[in-house]
């Protein structure tokens, strides 16, 4: 089961749900283009591995910032202020969230994708984002870190 969408500057592709897992986890691939940050937010609900396939991603939390190249990867607990940033040339990763609950946000908050490498010409809908964040427990804590 694939989905593709396009959430928050980010490619994303469903390759596992709910639906597929039982609830244990989502598998979710995720192509950034250069320099995208996510806002500062936490899980409240579900823990996050991210593992690095292509290019860097720099997490930070309030331990410090962690830089990510290929093949690394890193375990975000529940409950742990995050945001992720794409490095200049963007990144692709993978991301286990488990139990079951990331899907959910992309599928309700996300622009159905047509293409791979061209983003919608809509803004996100940040109504349905926060909507789809509140309903599977995750916050929004501050404004995304600054890029560059």
């Amino acid at each position: 089961m694939q989905q593709a969408f396009w959430l928050l500057g980010t490619h994303v592709q469903i390759l596992a749900d709910h639906k597929d897992t039982s609830g244990r986890y989502d598998l979710i691939e995720g192509t950034f283009l250069p320099n995208v940050a996510t806002p500062l937010h936490r899980h409240t609900t579900y823990s996050e591995q991210l593992y690095v396939l292509e290019g860097e991603f720099m997490v930070h939390t309030e331990s410090g910032v962690v830089v990510l190249k290929p093949c690394d990867s890193y375990y975000i607990p529940q409950g742990t202020a995050h945001a992720v940033v794409s490095g200049p040339a963007g990144a692709r990763g993978l991301v286990v969230a488990s139990p079951s609950g990331f899907a959910r946000l992309i599928q309700e908050a996300g622009t159905p994708a047509e293409s791979s490498s061209v983003p919608p010409t809509t803004p996100p809908n940040m109504e349905a984002f926060g909507r789809a964040s509140q309903e599977i427990g995750d916050e929004l804590v501050g404004p995304p870190p600054a890029v560059g």
